[in-house]
């Protein structure tokens, strides 16, 4: 699967106002991460304006992750409407934005919209998903030779 998601948009649903702050970017890209690793999806995070190069250096080594900043005289719509028209096989193509153009685009071409509400939820049940795995394969600690010999002399058990 693949997702293509229209960064400014998101962070205008998740962060009605703050949707050019770099901390609110920043920590979307994190997430996206988390969840390009969890989901082993591909990721595309359109941002409309110049991208930081924090952000650039955040996502840089991720092969399957990719923060794109439109060339001088487009929009981010016009870049997620080249990827959609790019994508060989559109079923499996998710376009995560509010955007009513955006969506109607992408429902034609095949693809599946997304709304930001039902992606943000999907986000946040899988980071969740994710941390509880991630507890689950912690080891279990290991009692010190201390402990043990501690444990056997209160609950009376040979010591080998």
């Amino acid at each position: 699967m693949a997702y293509l998601v229209d960064g400014n948009n998101f962070l205008g649903f998740a962060h009605p106002g703050q949707h050019r702050d770099p901390e609110n970017r920043m920590a979307l890209v994190r997430k996206l991460l988390a969840f390009r690793k969890f989901t082993g999806s591909r990721v595309s995070l359109i941002f409309d304006g110049r991208v930081s190069d924090d952000l650039d250096a955040l996502a840089g080594g991720e092969e399957k992750f990719r923060v794109i900043q439109p060339p001088e005289g487009e929009s981010a719509d016009d870049v997620i409407r080249r990827l959609i028209d790019r994508q060989k096989d559109r079923r499996r193509l998710f376009v995560v934005s509010s955007d009513r153009e955006i969506r109607s685009y992408a429902h034609k071409a095949g693809a599946q919209p997304l709304p930001c509400r039902d992606f943000a939820a999907m986000l946040k049940g899988a980071l969740k998903e994710r941390k509880t795995l991630k507890e689950m394969d912690k080891p279990e600690p290991r009692a010190s030779a201390m402990e043990l010999g501690l444990w056997l002399d209160v609950f009376g058990g040979k010591r080998r």
